[in-house]
């Protein structure tokens, strides 16, 4: 759907929340109610009309801009592109994590060494990129979907391949709350997908316990870094063994 769809979509919700029927902002606009209809349902007016209808509603054009921004579909992934210039800056790549955890522009400054200049300047970046909304104060929205992910061959998840994975899995995974449980088992392929179901609803529920642990002391919750994976593999070190 097209962002002035969106528009008149939005319009039409503000104007059934105030009561405002399509007779009497015909009134109100000295318009014919037969021309207010078709106007709605072409999804065809002028910016001028929009704000004459915005002045009915007591409300203007920037809110009605939020509101739209709001029911764009979030993104699912990025393009290769757009992969390839959050990984050439490992700053930056640094402030794209801590936005899809969703860290405030203070909690960045506190933690990191980076000047509120600098993760102003990151924002702006990230905003570019289609992965914030940044909005007034220092303060975002999210531009990417709870289920969105990197690129599974793309430039981000090759730099965690080889810069990442073999830092994580050094660990001895035997502190407080670490744990590392490796299975292997035969199943069908409908019940392999249902068990990536449930681990992504673990995954979910991770997510969502970090947001809600969001208002605590941060001295009071270490970070942690969940990893979910599942797949038909075999070691290679092994293959030879095999009949």
């Amino acid at each position: 759907m097209s962002t002035s769809h969106d528009l008149v979509e939005v319009l039409k919700r503000e104007l059934k929340r105030s009561g405002v029927t399509y007779a009497s902002l015909a009134r109100s606009l000295g318009m014919a109610e037969s021309s207010v209809k078709r106007m709605f349902a072409k999804a065809d007016m002028p910016l001028a009309r929009v704000d004459e209808i915005c002045r009915v509603l007591k409300t203007d054009f920037a809110e009605l801009a939020r509101e739209v921004a709001a029911l764009q579909p979030l993104r699912e992934e990025l393009t290769h592109e757009q992969e390839e210039a959050v990984v050439a800056d490992r700053r930056l790549l640094l402030l794209a994590i801590c936005v899809q955890s969703r860290w405030t522009f203070e909690q960045v400054v506190a933690a990191y060494r980076f000047t509120e200049a600098e993760v102003v300047a990151g924002f702006a970046r990230l905003d570019k990129l289609g992965i914030i909304e940044l909005k007034p104060l220092n303060r975002y929205r999210l531009r990417v979907a709870q289920t969105f992910r990197w690129r599974p061959h793309g430039p981000v998840m090759r730099f965690f391949r080889e810069e990442v994975v073999g830092d994580y899995y050094a660990g001895g995974f035997d502190g407080e709350g670490e744990t590392l449980v490796l299975v292997h088992g035969a199943l069908s392929h409908e019940l392999a997908q249902a068990f990536v179901e449930r681990m992504r609803r673990v995954g979910d529920d991770f997510a969502r316990q970090h947001l809600a642990e969001q208002r605590g002391p941060a001295d009071d919750r270490p970070s942690y870094t969940m990893v979910l994976a599942m797949r038909s593999w075999f070691f290679s070190a092994f293959r030879d063994l095999v009949r």
